[in-house]
């Protein structure tokens, strides 16, 4: 049976439990529970915290899990591990922050008391940077450091900037590193044969519901004499499929369409004759 590490908590939970049951999987578990079991698909889901997943995946106590990138590198395991596939939810930007007259630039920082969750990640980007930081180590709620006095800027993950803007901090430079959630494997496991089949299933089922959240389904009836301009608006993946209706000189197209620009294409589709347009939101695929 594959074991798959989970999130248990936290921004990347609800989208990782989100998107394996989109695959099919069943991620149910009882209130806590560490472990959810799938019977039918062979699977074993652990919950456990992100940072665990990073360090238990490199480890190769797990076989395949869901993390993110700056935790990965957070964790030192970001080699002992290999990406499968990255998953489009979690993304974030690390930053250097400080108040206003503390620092403008990075070099600004050398000297400083940094706080941060991540001292792995800091370390690294003060060397690249070549400063000397003296490193504040906090669990969480890093962004309330320099009010409290224990540092003179922070080092954090940031999504919307909203909590430091709060704190009265801002970012310093370029972000020292983007990350999203990925799913990884141990870099170094050799597996046996039915849970490298089981890994490959669980890449295409995430895969494919991942390619059908970018696409919608479009059908519509449009005249033979259009049917080449309706064919350049609604190339599709490869190429729309075109076929006969009962009324002469007129054909049906089903065609995928990029989600953010379904309603633009509709737009154009009517211009050039199409009628009786319909949108389709797609669950899964595989192209």
């Amino acid at each position: 049976m594959l074991r798959v590490a989970v999130p248990n908590k936290g921004s990347l939970n609800a989208p990782a439990t989100q998107l394996l049951s989109a695959a099919g999987y069943r991620v149910h578990r009882e209130h806590k529970a560490l472990f959810a079991t799938d019977v039918p698909n062979d699977v074993q889901f652990v919950f456990l915290r992100p940072t665990d997943i990073a360090r238990n995946v490199g480890s190769g106590v797990l076989e395949v899990g869901i993390t993110g990138q700056d935790l990965l590198a957070a964790a030192g395991t970001a080699e002992a591990t290999m990406e499968l596939l990255p998953l489009d939810f979690g993304v974030s930007k690390f930053y250097f922050a400080a108040p206003h007259g503390v620092a403008t630039t990075i070099a600004d920082l050398d000297g400083k008391r940094i706080a941060t969750s991540f001292p792995v990640l800091v370390t690294q980007a003060a060397a690249k940077a070549g400063i000397h930081v003296e490193l504040v180590k906090l669990d969480g709620a890093v962004e309330t450091a320099v009010e409290l006095g224990l540092a003179d800027a922070i080092a954090d993950v940031v999504e919307t900037g909203a909590s430091l803007q709060a704190a009265g901090l801002r970012t310093i430079g370029e972000p020292i590193m983007r990350s999203e959630a990925v799913l990884v494997r141990g870099a170094q496991r050799t597996l046996a044969p039915a849970s490298e089949h089981a890994i490959d299933v669980l890449i295409q089922r995430l895969r494919g519901v991942l390619i059908a959240r970018q696409y919608v389904m479009m059908d519509y009836n449009c005249p033979v004499a259009a049917l080449s301009a309706a064919r350049e608006i609604t190339p599709g993946m490869e190429s729309p499929t075109v076929s006969p209706l009962d009324e002469e000189g007129w054909v049906a197209v089903r065609a995928m369409v990029p989600r953010p620009h379904a309603q633009a294409v509709m737009d154009r589709l009517w211009a050039a004759g199409a009628r009786a347009i319909l949108v389709t939101p797609l669950e899964a695929c595989r192209l």
